[in-house]
């Protein structure tokens, strides 16, 4: 049992890091997207950065205990929704995919470390890699969409990526997490070097 679910998990570490190292363009490239809800489901599933933190707070937040694991899950994906209404307003911050290839790193770390904290703490961290993520989100909503559409749609995919990680933890067990969390560390090293 531990043999297979150890084999799984190293597995899947290797396949997101490959799936990175094979692709490296940044979700934001600039290009023009159409529609609204299909075009906010398909954003966050267009670059690597943005799965692999979604995937980090499912892993991170499996590693948490009670209460912690549900803040650091819906702490995410609600800043995210203010961030996006903040760049549709017309906020924009500097350092935006620095900032989210650092949240990619940084996300990797605490898993890979197991790293606890109290609920502010982690409720914090993965707040203000929200924010980045949805400021980014919504500077990229096509001038065609449906900002509550593609909102929608970018949530949707949020929560199903957050959900994927949330298994990915849980199906294995703790030196396979800690292993994913390495792979995706190494990743967002990768992605920040790429941006520099």
């Amino acid at each position: 049992m531990f043999y297979a679910s150890a084999k799984s998990g190293t597995r899947a570490a290797m396949l997101a890091t490959a799936t990175l190292l094979a692709s490296p363009a940044f979700a934001h490239d600039g290009s023009a997207h159409t529609g609204g809800l299909t075009a906010g489901l398909l954003h966050p599933l267009m670059g690597p950065d943005h799965i692999l933190a979604m995937l980090a707070i499912g892993i991170w937040a499996a590693q948490c205990k009670g209460g912690i694991r549900w803040s650091t899950l819906f702490a995410f994906p609600i800043v995210m929704a203010l961030g996006a209404i903040l760049a549709i307003s017309g906020v924009r911050l500097p350092g935006i995919e620095s900032g989210i290839a650092g949240s990619v790193a940084v996300l990797g770390l605490l898993i890979a470390f197991a790293v606890r904290m109290p609920a502010w703490a982690s409720a914090a961290v993965v707040s203000l890699f929200g924010l980045v993520h949805g400021v980014a989100h919504g500077m990229e909503l096509p001038a065609d969409a449906s900002p509550v559409l593609f909102g929608v749609g970018f949530m949707l995919a949020t929560l199903v990526l957050q959900a994927i990680g949330l298994k990915l933890a849980r199906i294995g067990v703790a030196p396979v997490a800690r292993m994913l969390g390495a792979a995706i560390a190494v990743a967002g090293g990768y992605l920040l070097v790429g941006i520099g």
